[in-house]
């Protein structure tokens, strides 16, 4: 919602690639979609390709890096801050990554403070390397987002208007 309230607030000053609005809106969805149902209850991936877990939160922490990845690209882009496609990419993984482990700290600090809940909460369905994982999965989003999208994410931002 916050996030909604400043595209809608910045829309006029700040606007953003079509393309950034379609992936910001498909993260919308996976996100409400694992909300619904709880992630590790979402009824297609239940048994999906003979898994033993139900691994929808991997979507949803492919996307946690494959949607800001984008984001960061086009602020980094059009604000000038960073000079070289070598450098811009590492960058952007980067930010993605500690989005995703700060998120992974959130989800741990509020495992602990509702103790036996924990389990529920983190969906991790007695999976070990659940947090690492999530981050693995982080990381391949923004390096794919990186490298699919850097042409036709270019192409609308020589589109855009120059103000912002």
């Amino acid at each position: 919602m916050i996030g909604g309230a400043l595209m809608a607030a910045t829309y006029h000053s700040f606007r953003l690639t079509p393309i950034l609005y379609f992936f910001i809106l498909a993260h919308c969805v996976v996100l409400m979609v694992g909300g619904h149902y709880t992630y590790a209850e979402v009824p297609l991936f239940d048994g999906l390709f003979g898994a033993e877990r139900n691994n929808y939160d991997k979507v949803g922490h492919f996307f946690q890096g494959f949607v800001p990845a984008l984001l960061a690209r086009e602020i980094l882009i059009r604000k000038q801050v960073v000079n070289g496609r070598y450098w811009m990419g590492i960058i952007i993984v980067s930010i993605c990554l500690a989005f995703s482990a700060f998120y992974e700290l959130i989800e741990w600090w509020v495992a602990l403070a509702t103790g036996e809940d924990a389990e529920a909460f983190l969906g991790t369905q007695g999976y070990v390397w659940d947090t690492q994982s999530d981050m693995g999965w982080a990381l391949m989003g923004a390096i794919c987002s990186v490298l699919l999208l850097a042409k036709p994410h270019d192409r609308q931002l020589q589109r855009l208007p120059r103000s912002g």
